[in-house]
């Protein structure tokens, strides 16, 4: 695949190999789409997780919730 960068990512890219910390325009380009990686799934994470308290909030409204005292012995039980 051939990529053409502008000069601003071919810049950062190589400020990366010069620091040393990366010894190849590859190396860099592996890191900085694994933390792409990451971060979707952590997007991913934080959608999911604000589904659950909406589901919860919605049924704390409906009075099914049960107090903290209950909750915690019923994960101490599991």
């Amino acid at each position: 695949m051939n990529i053409i960068l502008n000069p601003k990512l071919e810049n950062l890219i190589q400020q990366q190999i010069t620091s040393g910390k990366y010894t190849s325009i590859d190396n860099v380009l592996e890191e900085a789409l694994a933390l792409l990686e990451k971060r979707n799934q952590y997007e991913q994470w934080v959608e999911e997780i604000g589904q659950k308290i909406d589901i919860a909030a919605q049924q704390l409204e409906r009075g099914e919730g049960i107090d903290g005292k209950t909750a915690i012995n019923q994960l101490l039980e599991q």
